[in-house]
Formats: structure tokens, C-alpha cells, sequence
């Protein structure tokens, strides 16, 4: 069979290995992929258009599935937001993409356009020097689950990690810390590229604590206490999701606090302490200076309350 005869919906798993052995996309993108793809594989069944042929997905089509995606509501009767029906969209025009890649007659992906999010959920949410700091001392650290978790807040701040590139790190990279002030780190991140990050003096001292408390041979950094016998104790993301979850609320920090919260604080503040963009796209590990640009807005405001008053131009005769 011909795969211009093959319906959209079995191209799907191709498309999938496609990105993984063609594109070398994350296995998270994959898994994000499948996710928004489903919908479209729902609409379509609702549609009863579930044999529906690459060639004849038309732009009438895409016209519905985004009318689908602007009405749909979950079974709480919530509304998707306009930044979630753009990753519907970006994942049908993916494998569009993946259509062309492969010469299979389709839709060129450039037919679908993407609606702009709504600038209040394009806002980063980031705390202030004050709020991190109530956070970072919200931990009890005359108990060793406590060292732990400071020195996980600590390690966060300090290097701008994402929550999985911390849960991966391991004991034997911080071998040679005991008489250091500051440590610089290569780690794989994101889409398994390489970058370095850096732990100050008062994250590293935290870390040197906790390993003190340490009397077990886990591979892993950061652990969790109650691990059964045989199994390891590896701390997962939505463990430290949860620890700073709990701290956020120790803390009287909003409730909106993640990890991920906190790697934008330390981007922001970098920004406020007059880093450049290009810097901090290196210390955030990002390929791309457009998902570094998101930070940009957080200091807008500051450099034109400085240019309104120092700028001498107020000064000059009229």
C-alpha cells in the first residue's frame, strides 16, 4: 500500500519515530506530540472522518479543528487557553511537515497560522530577591530531610536547572568540592546538549552539608529517605515539584511557585543585575535566543522608570 493511501491517524507512529531518529527531538517532545495529537485523532473520530487521507485534509478541515479547539471544554467545563490551542496547532502542522519531508501530498504546513496567545498567559511568573530568599530559609534544617531540601532550593537558584537536569545529577560530579567556594558543572540538558552550570559558595556549602548526612551508597544526589531496600532512591521531578511546592507554602510565597518558577527568577534577576540576553541564553541552555526573549518584558518597566528619571533630555530648553 502506498502511504498517500495510508489515513492520517496510522502515520502517526512513523511520525513519532520520525522525530526521534530524523529530528533527534526529546523523548518529552514525542510524549508532548502524542498528547496534542490525540485531540486531533478525537475530532476526527467525532467528525467521522477517522479514514481521513493525507491529500484530502483540506483547509476547510483546519478551519474546524480550530473552531473544535476554541469551543472545547473539559468535563469541568473549562475552556482551552489560547496558548494551549496554538500547541494543538503546532503539532498538526508538525506532521504536515512530516508529510512534505516524506513527499506525501498534503497540506503544506505553512496553512496553518497560529492565533497570538493572549499577552497575560505569555507573562513569566518569577519571585522577588525577598520572596526567594523566604523560600530558600522555609526549610527545618536541624533535620536531614531539611538539608536535603535547602540544598535542593539553594542548588535550583543558584544554577537556573531545569527540575529534570537536577533530579539527574549524581554524587560522584561533586567528588571534588570540599575546599571549593563556587563550582562550575557540565551537564546534558535539554534535547541532550551539553552546558555548563554554576553553583555558588552558599549552594555549594548546602550541598557539602547534605552529603555529610549521607551514609548510604545511592548513586544518586538528591534522594528520598524512605526508599524500600533494592529499589533506588532517586528523587524524580514530581517529587522536587512537590518539596517546593511545600516550602512555597512554609515560605508565604504564591502558590504558583515550581522549580520551573525559580529558574525564572534566576534569569530575571540576572536580567535586573544588567546581564545581556546572550548571556543568559548560555546560562539557561537555551539553542534558541527567541525562548530567552521571554524575559525581556520583566525588565521593560524598570529602564523606562530609569531613562524617565535620569535621561537629561528633561533638562534641555523647549
Amino acid at each position: 500500500m502506498k502511504k498517500s493511501d495510508i489515513p492520517i491517524i496510522k502515520h502517526i507512529p512513523d511520525f513519532l519515530d520520525y522525530c526521534e531518529v530524523e529530528k533527534g527531538l526529546s523523548s518529552k517532545t514525542q510524549e508532548n506530540y502524542q498528547r496534542y495529537l490525540q485531540k486531533f485523532i478525537n475530532w476526527l473520530k467525532g467528525s467521522e472522518k477517522e479514514g481521513l487521507l493525507p491529500h484530502e485534509l483540506t483547509a476547510d478541515d483546519i478551519w474546524a479543528y480550530r473552531l473544535y479547539l476554541s469551543r472545547y471544554k473539559n468535563e469541568k467545563g473549562r475552556s482551552l487557553k489560547k496558548i494551549s490551542q496554538n500547541y494543538y496547532l503546532i503539532a498538526l502542522r508538525a506532521i504536515l511537515g512530516y508529510f512534505t519531508a516524506k513527499d506525501i501530498v498534503s497540506l503544506p504546513a505553512d496553512k496553518i497560522t497560529l492565533p497570538k496567545a493572549l499577552e497575560s498567559e505569555k507573562t513569566v511568573k518569577f519571585l522577588n530577591l525577598e520572596q526567594i530568599e523566604r523560600l530558600l530559609l522555609a526549610p527545618n534544617t536541624k533535620k536531614p530531610a531539611g538539608i536535603r531540601d535547602r540544598a535542593i532550593l539553594e542548588a535550583l537558584f543558584s544554577t537556573g536547572m531545569r527540575v529534570a537536569e537536577l533530579a539527574a545529577l549524581n554524587r560522584d560530579q561533586f567528588t571534588n568540592i570540599k575546599d571549593k567556594k563556587d563550582f562550575e558543572l557540565s551537564i546534558i540538558g535539554k534535547g541532550s546538549y551539553p552546558r555548563t552550570v554554576y553553583f555558588s559558595e552558599r549552594a555549594l556549602s548546602w550541598i557539602r552539608k547534605y552529603s555529610e548526612t549521607r551514609h548510604d551508597k545511592e548513586k544518586a544526589l538528591f534522594i528520598h529517605f524512605r526508599a524500600k531496600k533494592g529499589v533506588e532512591g532517586r528523587l524524580i521531578t514530581r517529587s522536587i515539584e512537590r518539596i517546593v511546592k511545600k516550602y512555597a507554602i512554609l515560605g508565604g510565597v504564591p502558590v504558583f511557585t515550581t522549580p520551573h518558577t525559580i529558574r525564572h527568577s534566576y534569569a530575571t534577576d540576572l536580567l535586573n543585575q544588567g546581564v545581556d540576553i546572550r548571556t543568559i541564553q548560555e546560562f539557561l541552555g537555551h539553542r534558541s535566543i527567541t525562548s530567552t526573549q521571554i524575559y525581556t518584558h520583566v525588565t521593560n518597566k524598570r529602564l523606562r522608570d530609569v531613562h524617565r528619571q535620569f535621561h537629561s533630555g528633561k533638562n534641555l530648553k523647549e
